[in-house]
């Protein structure tokens, strides 16, 4: 009875509590309520020892999520949703798997540095009736972070950094690499006027399975890892933090299976340039200001995208010139071609890789492709713009045994010192060694392949031999037609020096019957000669 008595009573306070509060909130004045709510907070403030914080989903701009909020999301996922008993999975955007997050009015707790924490997910959802199409929209949820308030100073310095820079890792690490090409000027347009497509990136390169020499390879990738560690060191020597890769060789040689191999090493987007579709240097500076950090840029064949030879600008005559033959329709017309063509410059592109606007962002890597490297600007390729220069060159047996590896499974055979002596006497790009030594079908095995590889090594080594000769062949005719050239050239001049030597003496004899002439006339004349 005793028990019952004093649940009955409890039961009444507690009910008197609730009707007394809605009578305060239905009744009293806001400002009087207002006022009494800031002074009961004020003095719960002397009581109460901890101190809270609240991290709002959507803050100043209705439409962008805080990104203080996404980072405290993947952090709180990352680290304490397995202490959470109550939890979401979303199915976020361009993310590799699902991502679990605190529940709605879940709790979770924290330490950093020895300090407890607790985090707290809230959702409130507005008290008026109104009827809206977009309901989501009117819900807000954010966190609330609580702590002693003898950790202030910790909390605020250094805990909410850490969470910011741990919740952006998260996300860089969860996220779906893309791969990105820029479209004309003419699309750009619509409310968000984006300049770069993008693609999921997807492509299965890597340095294990990239044919060529293992030192080279080696080489390159301690490269690649002291720059991903060099933020520091870039900071300390005062250059922006980026890196010049240039790709050259024979096509073939797989210049565009290191790109993806380098962007699956560092975990980076890429971003696939297009230099003929970019109008001039304003747009192309714009561009690169729209990319991201943690990227490659890359152009392809950068000797063929534009004529990059630094012109100077026309002479005044040649301008006159020109002006006096833009009557001409056909010269017209080829004027309005040559308008719709990019104007971006030799000193445009040199600037994006290497002036102030290279600055812009970090940790960029910005990779030439070239079949011909001898036809780039020297300017362009130099140290310091393109730091490091690699040769992919025709298949050496190391590479080839990296293929057999990758696509036969095999390690060694009784034909790879054949094999190994074909390629030591003939020029073959990788991706000719890995069309034989992919099987065409269920009964071609490994011994077949590796027979197609040497019958196509020894004939692509005959075919070597025949352009060689014929070149030679051609080279020596060419040479004799310059002999025979030269030959008649030199008779022709000896013709013509005859023929001038004879009209000379012709000449000559006719001065001397004039000269006589005139003395007999004088002799006449005088009727003496005086000698």
């Amino acid at each position: 009875m005793v028990m019952g008595e004093m649940w009955s009573q409890v039961g009444s306070v507690i009910a008197s509590l609730m009707f007394a509060y809605a009578m305060f909130q239905q009744y009293f004045p806001y400002d009087l309520r207002r006022y009494l709510s800031k002074y009961t907070n004020k003095i719960l403030g002397f009581v109460y020892p901890y101190i809270e914080i609240t991290f709002h989903e959507y803050s100043g701009d209705r439409f962008k999520r805080s990104e203080v909020y996404v980072a405290i999301q993947n952090y709180l996922s990352a680290n304490s949703s397995s202490r959470a008993k109550r939890l979401k999975a979303h199915d976020i955007k361009d993310s590799k798997s699902l991502v679990l997050s605190l529940d709605d009015n879940e709790e979770v707790s924290d330490e950093f540095q020895g300090v407890k924490l607790w985090w707290t997910s809230y959702k409130s959802v507005p008290k008026n009736n109104s009827f809206s199409l977009y309901p989501d929209s009117d819900e807000k949820r954010y966190y609330r972070l609580t702590f002693h308030r003898r950790h202030r100073d910790l909390i605020t310095s250094s805990y909410l950094n850490h969470i910011v820079k741990e919740g952006k890792g998260i996300a860089i690490k969860n996220r779906q690499r893309k791969l990105y090409t820029n479209g004309s000027n003419d699309s750009w347009y619509g409310g968000k006027r984006t300049k770069w497509s993008h693609v999921l990136f997807e492509h299965p390169a890597s340095f294990d399975t990239l044919a060529m020499d293992p030192k080279t390879k080696q080489e390159i990738i301690n490269d690649l890892l002291k720059f991903k560690k060099g933020k520091e060191y870039y900071a300390k020597i005062g250059k922006a933090w980026k890196r010049g890769y240039l790709l050259y060789g024979p096509p073939g040689t797989g210049k565009s299976t290191m790109i993806s191999a380098i962007a699956n090493f560092l975990d980076y987007d890429v971003y696939d340039l297009e230099l003929t579709a970019v109008k001039d240097n304003t747009e192309l500076r714009k561009l690169l200001i729209d990319t991201s950090n943690k990227s490659i840029i890359v152009i392809e064949d950068i000797d063929c995208s534009l004529d990059l030879t630094g012109q100077r600008k026309k002479k005044e005559k040649e301008k006159e010139e020109d002006k006096e033959q833009s009557k001409d329709p056909l010269r017209k017309k080829a004027e309005e071609e040559d308008m719709n063509k990019s104007k971006v410059t030799l000193s445009g592109l040199l600037n994006f890789i290497d002036g102030i606007w290279s600055a812009c962002g970090g940790e960029r890597l910005i990779v030439f492709t070239t079949n011909y490297v001898d036809k780039l600007d020297p300017a362009l390729i130099r140290r310091g713009r393109m730091d490091k220069h690699i040769e992919l060159s025709y298949c050496s047996f190391e590479a080839f045994k990296v293929l057999a590896k990758n696509y036969l499974d095999v390690e060694s055979h009784d034909l790879f010192s054949t094999i190994e002596r074909l390629l030591g006497e003939t020029d073959i790009t990788p991706a000719d060694v890995a069309e034989n030594l992919m099987p065409k079908s269920d009964d071609e095995d490994a011994d077949v392949c590796l027979k197609n590889l040497v019958e196509a090594i020894g004939k692509a080594k005959e075919d070597a031999i025949r352009k060689k000769a014929e070149e030679e062949e051609k080279l020596k005719a060419e040479e004799e037609a310059k002999l025979k050239a030269e030959e008649e050239e030199k008779k022709k001049a000896e013709k013509e020096k005859l023929e001038k030597e004879k009209e000379s003496e012709g000449n000559s004899g006719k001065e001397d019957v004039k000269c006589n002439g005139t003395l007999d006339k004088e002799v006449k004349e005088n009727g003496s000669v005086t000698t």
